[in-house]
């Protein structure tokens, strides 16, 4: 265990010294932000920085003073000194890269246990980039006490993955979407939303009087939108079904019925979506601690998928991904355990999946698996057991072995771990948009984009 010890008024003489030496993370100015809620663009916004003095990202000022006071608090003097004054003047910038030593000197004694310290940080290049004094009072008695261990922190930019999704659709047409009984604000509003993003190009099905007042309670205009008038929610998934087959539409968008509405309406086996694939759900997940979007499927469609529906999961999985930007995504089939045991028909099913990737079977990606869920998405769990895989500890896609296991996987990581979810429903012969009431207004837009990505991925596939 590691100490912290002061030195005590009478222990100090005159030229005694400490100093820290810290190194300017991006993390640290961020840190420093939240906690101060100093948002300066000079220090935040690279964009911004480009034009001016400085021309790059500098760290506040008061990130030196902050280390100052490290010095005085835990070294010299240390635990048990006050602080009374400190001056500051700053003299060059500090940015992401530099490193600072932090050096305090006892220049003056004073009655009652103050101390005068020079003060100063000084960069890699042997420039003073702040100097000061500080006075404090040192402490009278002895302390030495067990250094207490900072909590862990990630910084997480809320939305970002989705930002990038949503940014890559720009350039593309925006689709031609059905959205299915928009009759409350918050769908409704979703849809206009990413029609006025340029994703989506509306077509409004339900109840004309339902959609008109959620229309006023969204503050939405409806000019030039189509609308097509239906009695019910059921109704409206039949109708939106059927724009599909006509070619009307190229998407559909759950609004305000339930998803078994809408779903029930698109497998029906004469007037439904169905192709020769089987149709799954795929949650696009932004996780705070996770660095780049995590696919979980199937959490919403297959109960108890077989071998030959799990294919079908992880191919629809794997052309999403393609469609999102990632050329060869790493899938990984997930189990309770790493190895193969003949008592648990998940692992079997990895073992299978894995050959029929093998045999071209499933195209596309890098498959592995069984892989317990650790084992797939952490680094230090595949070092701990020794694992030698392309796909474990860095995983794209998350195949469930059934949608309950899924479900609550995905559930755990947005209300335990803070994740966003987007989701689509691939396998049927348009996308379907699933929204839910709880999705915030980026996991809307996102779901938006990632239906636009697939179709213009399809169409260039298909060319």
């Amino acid at each position: 265990m590691q100490y912290i010890e002061n030195r005590t008024f009478d222990e100090i003489a005159i030229g005694d010294a400490a100093e820290l030496t810290r190194t300017l993370r991006p993390q640290d100015i961020e840190l420093f932000a939240v906690m101060s809620r100093d948002v300066n663009p000079a220090h935040l916004d690279e964009q911004y920085t480009k034009t001016d003095m400085f021309h790059g990202i500098i760290t506040h000022g008061m990130w030196g003073g902050a280390l100052i006071s490290a010095v005085l608090g835990t070294e010299l003097p240390g635990p048990g000194t006050v602080f009374l004054n400190q001056s500051l003047t700053f003299l060059a910038p500090v940015g992401i890269g530099d490193t600072v030593t932090v050096r305090v000197e006892v220049t003056e004694k004073q009655p009652d246990e103050r101390l005068l310290l020079a003060c100063a940080c000084i960069n890699q290049h042997g420039e003073t980039v702040i100097e000061g004094v500080a006075k404090v009072i040192a402490p009278r008695d002895k302390v030495r006490r067990p250094r207490v261990v900072l909590p862990e922190v990630h910084l997480h930019e809320q939305g970002a993955q989705y930002a990038r999704l949503i940014a890559a659709t720009a350039a593309l047409a925006p689709v031609r979407t059905a959205v299915v009984h928009p009759c409350d604000a918050l769908s409704l509003g979703g849809a206009i939303e990413a029609a006025q993003q340029g994703m989506i190009l509306p077509v409004l099905v339900g109840p004309r009087a339902r959609i008109d007042a959620a229309a006023q309670d969204a503050g939405c205009n409806l000019d030039g939108i189509e609308i097509i008038d239906t009695p019910h929610s059921h109704a409206a998934a039949a109708a939106a079904v059927a724009l599909v087959r006509e070619g009307k539409v190229a998407a559909l968008m759950k609004g305000s019925l339930h998803t078994d509405e809408l779903l029930e309406a698109a497998i029906d086996s004469t007037l439904g979506l169905r192709t020769e694939r089987r149709m799954s759900h795929v949650y696009a997940l932004d996780v705070p601690t996770y660095p780049k979007p995590l696919l979980i499927t199937d959490a919403a469609i297959n109960i108890d998928p077989d071998l030959t529906t799990k294919r079908d999961i992880i191919q629809n999985a794997i052309e999403l991904a393609q469609a999102l930007g990632i050329d060869l995504p790493r899938v990984a089939i997930l189990s309770a355990v790493e190895t193969v045991n003949p008592r648990i028909a998940s692992t079997l099913d990895a073992a299978a999946l894995c050959k029929m990737a093998d045999r071209g079977q499933i195209t596309g990606g890098l498959i592995d698996g069984p892989l317990a869920f650790d084992n797939a998405i952490s680094p230090v769990a595949v070092a701990a057991k020794g694992i030698v895989s392309d796909v474990a500890g860095q995983a794209d896609i998350l195949v469930a072995p059934d949608l309950e296991s899924g479900n609550m996987i995905a559930k755990q990581l947005i209300y335990l771990a803070g994740a966003d979810a987007a989701g689509i429903v691939l396998g049927a012969r348009v996308p379907i948009i699933l929204t839910s009431r709880a999705d915030s207004r980026v996991s809307r837009l996102a779901s938006c984009a990632m239906a636009q990505l697939f179709i213009h991925h399809k169409t260039l596939a298909m060319k």
